[in-house]
């Protein structure tokens, strides 16, 4: 019987799984949305959001509870600047976890866990990306056709 035995191990012992929960947690603060499987999202989505509640009590105590769990101190000043202020008026349900099919190797189904309100910086990121990616497609083909100018050159001598 499983009786009063709450949350899901995650084939880990306590020491790993709780290490891999807060390293999750503060991916999810600092990155708006991150890729995991859908068991590790259920698991850590109750702790996203107590880290955001701490976040929108905003005193000193709440501040050293969340430097307590979380890993960097980049995302303690994010979880109370930027990401708590967000849902200053919502009582709860702060995340979506949006399934998008399965891993190649296992079959595991996987899944983004995001932030609900994110999305105007889930798309400057997105922007910034694929401007990085034009620019460095740009160079290689420019590094394609000097190359291609040369070949000639060095056949003839």
């Amino acid at each position: 019987m499983r009786h009063r035995n709450a949350g899901t191990k995650l084939g880990r012992n306590t020491s790993h799984r709780r290490a891999l929960l807060r390293n999750l947690v503060t991916s999810v603060i600092v990155e708006d949305r991150v890729e995991t499987t859908v068991a590790k999202a259920k698991a850590v989505r109750p702790l996203v959001e107590k880290m955001i509640t701490l976040g929108k009590k905003g005193d000193l105590h709440s501040r050293r509870q969340a430097l307590s769990f979380l890993m960097t101190d980049q995302s303690v000043d994010r979880l109370f600047d930027t990401v708590a202020p967000r849902y200053g008026d919502r009582a709860g349900g702060y995340l979506r976890i949006v399934r998008t099919g399965f891993q190649k190797g296992d079959g595991a189904e996987k899944a983004f866990i995001e932030l609900l309100g994110a999305d105007k910086q889930l798309e400057v990121k997105k922007q910034k990306r694929d401007e990085i990616k034009a620019k460095k497609r740009a160079e290689l083909e420019k590094q394609l056709e000097d190359s291609k100018k040369e070949e000639p050159g060095e056949a003839a001598a």
